[in-house]
């Protein structure tokens, strides 16, 4: 715990000022995250970053991590229309690759390549494109995915007798993971009375309650992802807390669709 708590509080230090900040340095620290977090789950399956198929993996999740209008800056550079025509080559690509190196790589890893491209590029993309909405909005969506995690654990510990869904992560009970819910929410209704930011208290208070619930499920999703490959965690970068996948993977979920369902209020 005493290892657990000093990491959190280097990485909040080296974190929070880039937050703050946003623009290019933030944009960059971000894209190299994404790097990390596609590093890690391509290590689950055995598949190096360093080969052919990893190398067009990265190109695509670089694609989809950087902002919208550095990528439309790159697409036009070299005389394209848009980046989704240059991720559908690099698809061709690795397709082509398979066939080249007879299965040697299969079309099953081809999948799982592009499926983490799009897994965590996305997510980070949209964690970029919300602090370009506002530092508010970045801070509110990182407070609401760390008092979940946190209530979550602490009222898990204290109170929880039933198991949430033990088959994908044993110690996650029903008690924490509405605590969660409920820690969030009280979070966030102090930043609105502090710092007005959301249309109402109401809509505010259901926001939270599903990006909670959201922020829950993506830390199951990678807990599936982690059982199903054996491993405690998907890497060692942070001490006592294990990768950037291990941090980041409620805020993948919660920040995409925050914005697909224009709970932002712009």
């Amino acid at each position: 715990m005493k290892q657990r708590i000093i990491t959190a509080i280097i990485a909040a230090a080296l974190f929070i000022p880039f937050v703050i900040y946003g623009k290019v340095p933030f944009t960059i620290l971000v894209l190299a995250m994404a790097i990390v977090g596609f590093y890690e789950i391509l290590k689950m399956k055995g598949i190096s970053i360093f080969s052919v198929p990893g190398f067009l993996g990265l190109i695509t999740l670089t694609l989809l991590v950087i902002p919208q209008s550095w990528s439309e800056k790159v697409v036009a550079t070299i005389g394209y229309s848009s980046n989704l025509m240059i991720v559908y080559g690099l698809v061709m690509l690795l397709l082509i690759y398979v066939v080249l190196v007879k299965n040697k790589i299969t079309f099953d890893e081809v999948a799982f390549i592009l499926l983490g491209a799009f897994y965590v590029g996305l997510g980070f993309h949209y964690l970029i494109e919300t602090r370009n909405v506002g530092l508010e909005y970045v801070v509110y969506c990182l407070l609401v995915v760390w008092t979940t995690d946190s209530g979550a654990y602490f009222v898990g510990r204290k109170l929880g007798k039933h198991k949430l869904w033990p088959e994908i992560s044993p110690k996650k009970t029903i008690e924490g993971f509405i605590g969660g819910i409920v820690i969030a929410v009280i979070f966030a209704v102090a930043m609105q009375l502090i710092y007005p930011f959301a249309n109402g208290m109401l809509s505010l208070i259901f926001v939270t309650i599903f990006a909670s619930i959201i922020g829950q499920m993506g830390d199951l999703v990678e807990s599936a992802i982690k059982r199903h490959f054996n491993v405690k965690d998907s890497g060692n970068i942070l001490p006592g807390h294990g990768g950037i996948l291990d941090r980041f993977d409620s805020l993948l979920f919660v920040v995409p669709l925050l914005h697909f369902l224009h709970l932002f209020g712009n």
